[in-house]
């Protein structure tokens, strides 16, 4: 049983290919239209879940690609109505799949770093990719 003081523990991954172009690397963003904003595939554990096998499923459910989780990145920790969060995130390389709107995620993009960087909403999703980043062509 949790109470208010104790985090709602999450996983996800910056998920990326390397780019179409054949230079770099794309980042996968995804839409979600409950809140409006553009963020990592992500999501809340279930009971008994790992925070790995969590992110591996968050990111099927999200972008319809399986993965391979690369480099932990560090734990981002923030306040949603005022009750404390916790999110375990990797770099993870995008494998096979296709995505598929529905009601959670209704659009994915990818896009060079950079751009990405811009796309996205909060500035602590902004400090993981350039995390990721250094962690994947670095």
């Amino acid at each position: 049983m949790s109470t208010p003081g104790t985090p709602v523990l999450a996983a996800g991954c910056v998920l990326w290919r390397p780019a179409l172009s054949g230079h770099g690397i794309e980042v996968a963003l995804v839409h979600r239209p409950k809140y409006d904003d553009w963020s990592h595939p992500k999501g809340k554990r279930k009971r008994g879940e790992s925070a790995e096998a969590c992110a591996l499923r968050e990111v099927q459910e999200e972008t319809g690609r399986r993965c391979a989780l690369g480099p932990r990145l560090p734990t981002v920790r923030y306040a949603v109505d005022g009750r404390p969060k916790e999110v375990a995130y990797w770099s993870a390389r995008a494998l096979d799949g296709a995505f598929t709107p529905s009601r959670e995620v209704d659009r994915l993009l990818w896009l060079p770093p950079a751009a990405a960087r811009t796309r996205l909403t909060q500035p602590r999703d902004r400090e993981l990719l350039d995390a990721a980043v250094t962690t994947t062509t670095g």
